[in-house]
C-alpha cells in the first residue's frame, strides 16, 4: 500500500510534489521520494523515514524540473530500505516508475530479465521500469503498452522519462488512480485529498486504463492503444487541505470532531434511506462486508436490523468472501463498508458479487471512490477526510447510517434523527468528562502486556473496536470477547493485575454481565467499568452518558478511542501512524 502524486507544471514542481506526499502519508509512511524532469535529466532522491525526515537529509523541494511524480510507500515486497524506496529507475536512468499496487508474477519477469538488467532493490516496482526499458525503441507510449501487457497483478503507475520529457504516463488495474487538473498544472495521484485546493477538475481511469498527461491536456486509451472519449469532470468535493487544528494529532483531533461527524452523517435523504430500507426488508439474503474497524460498525448494524426490525442479516469478512462466493445471487443485497472506498478485499467481493447478480449497496465515506463507483446505490458518510490511520469519527458516522436505516425499516426515520442529535450531544459532554480521566487511566495500565475487552449483545462489537484500537496504536496486545464465553476458556487468561474492561451500561444483558464482572473480578483482574452508573466491583469507572439501550454502542466507543490514545502517546507512540500499518489497505 502507498500514495503516488505527479505533477505537471509551469513552475517547479518538487514543492508541490512535497506538499501532496505529506497529505497521502496515512496512505504509507516507512519511506518517501521524488524524482523529476530537468530537460534531458532525471532527478531522483528517496529515502527512509517520514516524508518530512526524507525532505529534511535529502531536500526533496529542491530537486529542479517542471515534471515529476513522488511516493509514499508502505513495504510489501523487500525490507524498508533506501534501495526499496520508490521511485525506481532504469539501468541507463532515464526512466522512472512508482507504483502502487503488487506484481504477482514478478519473480518470472525479473529472471527473465536480470541477463541484461542490472537490479538494485528487491520490489515487485522495479522489474516495471525495466521492462519499459526493454521496449523502449520508439516512443514511451509504446513500451508502456507493451510491458503493461506482461504484468499480472494490481497497480497504479506514473512513469516519466527524460526521452520525452513533456508528459507522465500513468496505467491502472485495480488500484486506484486519478488526474486533476488546476491553474496551469495537472495532477495524477491515488488520492483526491493531495489535489486539495489545487485541482478542481478530475478524470478517474478505470481498470485497464492508460492515460498521457501532457501541458496541453490528458488523453485516455485502453489496453489496446484505443483512444477513449474520457473528459475531466469539476470536481464535488472539496475538502480542505489537512490541518491538525491545533491538536497534537490527527486522532484526537478526529475524536474530538465526533459529535459533528454523527450530525454531518444525519444529512441523508430522506428518500433515499426510505427506498434503501425497503430494498433490505424485500431482499431474501443481506449479506454484509467490511474489513477491520468497518467490520465492526456491521456487526452493530446487524444488530440493529434484527433488534428494531425483525430483519436477519449475516456478516463477512471481506478478506474471506471469496470462500462464500456459492450462496450470493441474484436474490442478495450486498452491504459493502470501507471508509476509502478503496480496500481492495471489498472492492474484489462486491466485483464479484455483482457478477452473480447481486445487488450492491456501499457506506462509503470518499465520494467518486471506486466502491462508491462500482455499487448500484452509494450512502456517504459525510464525516470529512480522516487521516489518522485509525479509524475513529469514520466509525461513527458508520454506526449513525445503520441506525437510520433501522428506523426507516420501522417507519421511525424522524424519530431516530431526532434521538440521534441529542446523542450527538451526549457525545461532546462525553468528550468533556472524559478527555482528561481518560489520560489519568492510561498511565495506570501504560505498563500492562495484555488489555481484555467483556461485553454483550451488540457491545461485544464495541468490545472487538475497542480492543483494535488499543492494539493498532499502544501495541498492547489487546482482544474483545464475549462476556458470555468467559467459562469456555477466557477465564483461563485472567490473573492478578490483568486489565479487564467490562462494558456493561443499564441495557437489557447488564445483570448477565455485572455477573462476569464479578468471576473476573474473583481471579484478580484490574476491573474497568463501562457504564452509565458505577459499581462497587469496577476499580476504576467510566462514565458514560445514560441513553435508550439501543444507543449504547455509539456513545460507549467514544472513551474507549480516547484510552487507547492516551496510552499510546505515554508509551511515546505516534497514534497517527502506527507501525506496520496504513490507513487505506489497496492490496489483498
Amino acid at each position: 500500500m502507498c500514495g503516488i502524486v505527479g505533477c505537471l507544471s509551469k513552475e517547479p514542481v518538487a514543492p508541490l510534489l512535497l506538499e501532496s506526499l505529506i497529505s497521502l502519508e496515512y496512505r504509507g509512511h516507512d519511506s518517501a521520494g521524488i524524482a523529476t524532469l530537468e530537460e534531458d535529466k532525471v532527478w531522483c532522491r528517496k529515502g527512509v523515514g517520514a516524508v518530512a525526515d526524507v525532505d529534511n537529509k535529502y531536500a526533496l523541494y529542491r530537486l529542479p524540473g517542471n515534471v515529476g511524480i513522488g511516493h509514499v510507500r508502505w513495504a510489501t515486497h523487500g525490507r524498508v530500505s533506501q534501495e526499496n524506496a520508490h521511485p525506481h529507475l532504469d539501468c541507463r536512468g532515464e526512466i522512472a516508475v512508482v507504483h502502487n499496487g503488487i506484481i504477482r508474477n514478478f519473480q518470472s519477469l525479473r529472471h527473465s530479465l536480470e541477463g541484461k538488467h542490472r537490479f538494485v532493490s528487491d520490489t515487485d516496482t522495479e522489474v516495471i521500469s525495466h521492462l519499459i526499458e526493454e521496449y523502449l525503441e520508439d516512443d514511451l507510449e509504446s513500451a508502456v503498452l507493451k510491458a503493461l501487457s506482461f504484468l499480472e497483478g494490481s497497480y497504479a503507475l506514473a512513469i516519466i522519462s527524460s526521452r520525452e520529457p513533456g508528459k507522465i504516463i500513468v496505467a491502472k488495474n485495480e488500484s486506484p488512480l486519478l488526474v486533476g487538473q488546476g491553474h496551469q498544472k495537472y495532477f495524477v495521484a491515488s488520492d483526491l485529498i493531495c489535489m486539495a485546493g489545487q485541482a478542481d477538475r478530475v478524470l478517474y481511469l478505470d481498470d485497464g486504463e492508460i492515460a498521457i498527461v501532457r501541458q496541453e491536456g490528458v488523453t485516455v486509451f485502453d489496453k489496446g492503444g484505443q483512444e477513449m472519449p474520457k473528459t475531466l469532470r469539476p470536481v464535488t468535493c472539496q475538502w480542505q487541505a489537512p490541518s491538525k487544528n491545533g491538536h497534537r494529532y490527527y486522532m484526537l483531533k478526529e475524536m474530538m470532531e465526533e459529535p459533528e461527524a454523527v450530525e454531518n452523517a444525519l444529512q441523508q435523504d430522506n428518500q433515499i434511506l426510505l427506498d434503501t430500507a425497503s430494498e433490505i426488508l424485500q431482499a431474501k439474503q443481506v449479506v454484509l462486508t467490511a474489513c477491520g474497524t468497518s467490520r465492526h460498525a456491521a456487526l452493530v448494524g446487524r444488530y440493529l436490523f434484527a433488534s428494531l426490525a425483525g430483519k436477519f442479516s449475516e456478516v463477512v469478512m471481506a478478506s474471506e468472501f471469496e470462500n462464500f462466493v456459492n450462496f450470493v445471487s441474484k436474490d442478495t443485497l450486498l452491504i459493502a463498508i470501507s471508509q476509502s472506498g478503496e480496500t481492495a478485499d471489498v472492492i474484489s467481493g462486491v466485483k464479484i458479487a455483482k457478477e452473480r447478480g447481486a445487488r450492491v449497496l456501499s457506506l462509503v465515506n470518499v465520494p467518486e471512490s471506486t466502491l462508491a463507483r462500482i455499487s448500484d446505490r452509494t450512502i456517504y458518510m459525510n464525516c470529512g477526510p480522516e487521516l489518522c490511520v485509525a479509524a475513529t469519527k469514520s466509525f461513527t458516522a458508520q454506526l449513525v447510517i445503520f441506525y437510520l436505516l433501522a428506523f426507516s425499516m420501522i417507519n421511525r426515520l424522524q424519530d431516530g434523527k431526532r434521538e440521534l442529535l441529542d446523542v450527538a450531544d451526549r457525545i461532546r459532554k462525553s468528550l468533556d468528562i472524559n478527555k482528561e480521566r481518560m489520560k489519568t487511566l492510561a498511565a495506570k495500565i501504560t505498563d500492562k502486556t495484555d488489555f481484555y475487552y467483556l461485553a454483550r449483545g451488540a457491545n461485544f462489537a464495541i468490545a472487538l473496536e475497542g480492543a483494535l484500537k488499543m492494539k493498532e496504536v499502544s501495541y498492547i496486545h489487546a482482544e474483545g470477547m464475549p462476556a458470555g464465553e468467559l467459562k469456555h476458556g477466557t477465564l483461563a487468561l485472567i490473573q492478578d493485575g490483568t486489565p479487564v474492561l467490562i462494558i456493561c451500561p443499564h441495557d437489557d444483558v447488564y445483570y448477565d454481565t455485572l455477573s462476569n464482572t464479578m468471576e473476573v473480578k474473583a481471579r484478580g483482574a484490574f476491573v474497568i467499568g463501562l457504564s452509565d452508573e458505577d459499581c462497587d466491583f469496577f476499580d476504576e469507572w467510566i462514565e458514560i452518558p445514560h441513553v435508550e439501550p439501543i444507543f449504547y454502542p455509539l456513545v460507549s466507543v467514544i472513551p474507549l478511542q480516547l484510552l487507547a490514545y492516551y496510552v499510546a502517546t505515554s508509551r511515546g507512540r505516534n497514534p497517527d501512524r502506527p507501525r506496520n500499518l496504513a490507513k487505506s489497505v489497496t492490496v489483498k
